[in-house]
């Protein structure tokens, strides 16, 4: 068994233009004496490595600790894409995924520098999927993310965005990247990791 580790680290992550950066502050530390060492935290919903649940973009919909823990904890498919995910494109990842395993087919995860189009979004709604992860801070184009969010989280399609998969080769893994358990919260940060079967 490989465990990949596909998430950001918290306070180099990238952040989306706009959003507020992850900010550490030191309570204790026993460098200056203290007893122990005590870090508090303040960060954006939707900094590094994190999930968007429905409610992000949808008014009623679910909120992360809502949201079912099957989208985000299960077989997934990793798939290597360059530039814009055509409707084509979609409709392919999924089959190939269906081909090797139809569990992993529900969790489709994009390495590489990939934007996915609202034809790809429709696309993937229209299927069976759970989750769609890639790599960069936003599943659409980053100049107009609205339009591919809205298709694809009005379908209950929980995204996984700012994921790392450099390390990753195209295949099936077990995905883990379960969200924290924030109330009302309409996306989370997560440690996402893939699990290989390397026997």
């Amino acid at each position: 068994m490989k465990i990949y580790d596909i998430s950001q680290e918290v306070f180099s992550c990238k952040v989306f233009p706009g959003d507020p950066s992850p900010e550490r502050k030191v309570l204790s530390s026993m460098e200056t004496g203290a007893l122990y060492n005590l870090t508090a935290i303040g960060m954006c919903a939707h900094n590094g490595t994190h999930v968007d649940a429905p409610v992000h973009f949808i008014k009623d919909g679910k909120a992360v600790d809502s949201i079912c823990l099957e989208a985000v904890v299960g077989m997934a498919y990793v798939t290597q894409h360059h530039g814009i995910v055509s409707g084509d494109d979609a409709a392919k990842m999924i089959e190939k995924a269906k081909a090797l395993n139809p569990e992993s087919a529900r969790r489709i995860l994009i390495k590489g520098a990939a934007v996915v189009s609202s034809e790809a979004a429709m696309v993937f709604a229209a299927s069976d999927i759970l989750l769609l992860g890639n790599e960069s801070q936003t599943v659409g184009p980053e100049d107009a993310p609205m339009a591919v969010h809205l298709i694809l989280l009005s379908a209950n399609v929980i995204l996984l965005e700012g994921i790392r998969l450099a390390a990753v080769s195209e295949g099936v893994y077990f995905l883990n990247a379960a969200p924290l358990n924030l109330a009302g919260a309409d996306g989370s940060p997560c440690r996402a990791v893939l699990i290989a079967d390397e026997r």
